[in-house]
């Protein structure tokens, strides 16, 4: 397995589960905690056909490029047995698949927003605790989430910020946008999209008064925060839950909980293809087509928490009624599901994640002093037309 951050599939017991039934297969994993670091490795691979894992993690961001430059390099899981287009999410399963079909990538989840907040930090700021009371705070309008969080600093703890990272905060935004960085005819639009320019006037808004904690996400810096408490709240879809227990630890078990994020919106939601220069590929198409079905995908969500692209694990006890002990035993099952409810379909284009990076760097220099919001932007923009070599 080549993974990038933390999915949690050995942690939830499923590389175990797998191998008791075929006693012949031994599962490992090498992860690279960054998609930027891991992906242009994934592609180097690909060139090369050497060095590859036989599975290999496709962010969503990702996807489309992948699906339209690389699709010859990988197996068409469709051809699988065991693997039903009807298992999946439609929009899902189209993203991973070309245009005659071949499915290069086959889905894993999907991530609907939702906001984790520490009640602690809550309380002594004198806001109320209550998930119920805390989502309606800011329900309907990332602006909401920013005055909350003007009203948190007055009485914030020593040294503890409203939310992680400028990044952070408008790559949530963003998420709730149908249309951000390519319009339905493929063209880059992101200079002239509504939502990019509302979320970056949010989240610059929010490094310049100093609400966030001047970090970048998943990086050390970050996850020390996290393990210390440093921020009081933190943009956070399914996934999310298993890193914040990770970090936070014993320490921070029950200090956390989870609320409704502002406006839906998804972030995140990741493929896995296998190389045709994989070694075992036969081996491990078998074994995607297991791990991304529904039960497994309904035992990941209840240990993990990795919301399923699979809708009729919707109705298993395990994912709708899950509730998660670390957060304060939260309704999780109930919580996503409402949030992927209200999800827009989005529109992926190949270079997302070359957007995306450049639009953080920009805000990165906003929250570090080194630039207004104005020049962080047009900083932003030179950078990406550099990188798209417009």
């Amino acid at each position: 397995m080549g993974l990038f951050g933390t999915f949690g599939f050995k942690e939830a017991g499923l590389y175990d589960e797998y191998e008791k039934l075929n006693p012949d297969i031994t599962i490992k994993e090498t992860v690279i905690e960054r998609n930027e670091n891991y992906y242009p490795q994934l592609l180097n691979h690909l060139t090369s056909d050497s060095g590859l894992a036989d599975v290999q993690a496709i962010e969503v961001a990702n996807i489309a490029e992948i699906v339209d430059t690389q699709a010859d390099k990988f197996m068409d899981l469709s051809e699988v047995k065991g693997v039903s287009e009807g298992d999946y999410l439609p929009w899902k399963w189209q993203m991973g698949s070309t245009a005659d079909g071949k499915l290069v990538g086959l889905d894993s989840d999907i991530g609907p927003m939702a906001v984790c907040y520490r009640k602690d930090h809550f309380e002594a700021a004198g806001l109320p605790t209550d998930r119920d009371e805390v989502s309606k705070l800011w329900e309907g309008d990332w602006q909401k989430y920013l005055d909350v969080g003007r009203d948190f600093q007055k009485k914030a703890p020593d040294g503890v910020a409203w939310a992680d990272a400028a990044g952070g905060v408008y790559n949530a935004a963003v998420s709730s946008n149908e249309t951000r960085y390519y319009d339905e005819d493929g063209e880059v639009i992101y200079k002239d999209s509504p939502g990019v320019q509302e979320s970056w006037d949010i989240a610059s808004t929010a490094a310049e008064e100093k609400l966030t904690g001047n970090l970048q996400q998943f990086t050390k810096g970050w996850d020390q925060a996290m393990s210390n408490g440093d921020f009081a709240t933190v943009s956070c879809p399914p996934w999310m839950l298993g890193y914040i227990a990770d970090k936070g630890g014993e320490k921070a078990k029950g200090k956390w909980d989870v609320a409704q994020a502002p406006v839906p919106g998804n972030w995140g939601g990741s493929f896995f293809g296998v190389p045709e220069a994989a070694e075992n590929k036969e081996e491990a198409a078998e074994f995607v087509a297991w791990l991304f079905a529904p039960e497994q995908q309904a035992k990941l969500f209840a240990e993990r928490g990795s919301f399923p692209s699979t809708p009729s694990a919707y109705e298993m006890d395990s994912v709708k009624n899950a509730t998660n002990e670390y957060f304060g035993d939260a309704p999780i099952g109930e919580i996503f599901a409402a949030a992927a409810e209200g999800t827009p379909v989005q529109i992926i284009g190949p270079k997302d994640q070359v957007i995306a990076e450049n639009i953080a760097n920009g805000l990165r220099l906003v929250e570090q002093g080194k630039e207004d919001a104005d020049g962080g932007w047009d900083t932003t923009v030179d950078a990406v037309d550099n990188a798209l070599d417009q």
